[in-house]
């Protein structure tokens, strides 16, 4: 059985670059609607503009890996020229391949909670 796998990472803003990361989003948005295992793909910002969060969720590792490569041969560069990675948390359990992947961003690792019965 494959395990969804989520996460939602903390962006600061940098100086100036709010209007240029809005359109580096947009385009984002519009590449990872075609990726298939996608299941969410969502930004929230702060009134000041001066922080972002990310959440997003797969259907599995191997979903998140095709994104993960997508995103860094298409926006990677730009991407960290506009923002700081505060926070990357990672929920579930990732494969060794996509956890291999995942540290290079500092991320922490959650697991799921208990045996209970929890529903998407």
């Amino acid at each position: 059985m494959s395990e969804q796998i989520s996460w939602c990472v903390e962006l600061a803003v940098k100086p100036g670059q709010l209007d240029n990361f809005v359109e580096l989003t947009r385009e984002m948005v519009k590449s990872t609607r075609n990726e298939p295992g996608v299941l969410s793909y969502q930004r929230f910002v702060s009134d000041d503009g001066q922080r972002v969060q990310a959440y997003e969720r797969y259907v599995d590792s191997d979903a998140a890996l095709v994104h993960l490569q997508t995103f860094s041969e298409k926006f990677g560069d730009r991407f960290l020229s506009m923002v700081d990675r505060i926070l990357f948390t990672v929920y579930g359990s990732p494969s060794a391949k996509l956890k291999e992947l995942l540290d290079g961003f500092g991320a922490i690792y959650l697991r799921r909670f208990g045996d209970f019965e929890y529903w998407p």
